[in-house]
């Protein structure tokens, strides 16, 4: 019993600082690559097994025209450790891992790739995809979870096999995504983030009131970043309430898809035009 109860105090406490580091939260830039490298960077992933950053790099316009899209290695100072890591792909946007295996959306397909090796090894047609963007993935079920931003959907990959999870309303655009505590977070194009149960499609609003969301990481006591494309980054409070922490968007600096390590509180954004990914310490 008393046993329950330290446990019990000590998991209050600890959510009480995560909660409190989150309220307190600043950005202070710390590294930025270097402009001549990263290409039209999209994404940032953060592998934990390596400590080890993927970024998508769209090299170009995202189109599906394009199939000169790679992806690079990066360490945690920004130094790039192997520029194309993958290379011959097409409009690269949003990555998950699950296993030993990388998988990145394409325009109207999604590749997986081998960690070990950076090879293509397969790729998955989604049908009538018009513009595919984020990835979450459920690593317990084994399911990879894909938005269609042209489409208003969410797809899902499972041993192999391609399903329609959601369409239509109240989806709108969606393009970021994030799974935690077997609920799947969007971010929807009108500016919302959104929280569904996978298995019983209920939706519910976790926050509203920004421009269309980007990219999603989680802080933790159910506090989140999330990234307007344009250039802004917002702090989502846990009771809801929104606080926006950078906008870029003057100096036409986006705020792509980002990545976080919650070890060390890190910020890794990608700049999308502006050619690098920066990052910021939230401590």
């Amino acid at each position: 019993m008393k046993q329950t109860a330290f446990t019990l105090l000590t998991s209050l406490l600890l959510s009480t600082a995560i909660s409190a580091q989150a309220q307190n939260t600043t950005l202070k830039a710390v590294w930025e690559t270097d402009t001549t490298l990263l290409r039209t960077p999209e994404c940032v992933l953060l592998d934990p097994a390596t400590n080890m950053l993927y970024v998508a790099c769209i090299n170009g316009n995202p189109e599906l025209g394009n199939k000169s899209s790679y992806i690079a290695k990066v360490g945690q100072d920004g130094k790039v450790i192997k520029l194309k890591f993958t290379e011959g792909l097409n409009s690269t946007k949003g990555m998950g891992i699950l296993g030993n295996k990388l998988y990145v959306t394409e325009m109207n397909q999604v590749a997986e790739i081998a960690l070990a090796t950076g090879k293509i090894i397969n790729r998955y047609p989604i049908e009538g995809a018009k513009f595919l963007n984020d990835i979450a993935v459920d690593a317990k079920k084994g399911i990879v979870y894909v938005t269609d931003s042209g489409d208003s959907k969410i797809w899902s990959i499972s041993k192999g096999e391609t399903k329609l999870v959601l369409a239509g309303a109240p989806l709108k655009g969606p393009n970021g995504l994030l799974f935690e505590d077997n609920q799947l977070l969007i971010g929807n194009g009108d500016g919302s983030l959104l929280t569904m149960n996978p298995t019983t499609k209920t939706i519910g609003t976790v926050a509203k009131g920004m421009g269309g969301i980007d990219g999603i990481v989680a802080l933790g006591s159910k506090s989140y970043m999330v990234t307007e494309w344009g250039g802004k980054i917002w702090l989502i409070h846990p009771d809801g309430s929104t606080e926006l922490k950078s906008d870029t968007s003057a100096d036409k600096i986006n705020s792509a898809d980002i990545g976080y390590n919650p070890a060390t509180q890190m910020l890794f954004v990608p700049t999308f035009f502006h050619n690098t990914v920066k990052a910021y310490s939230l401590k």
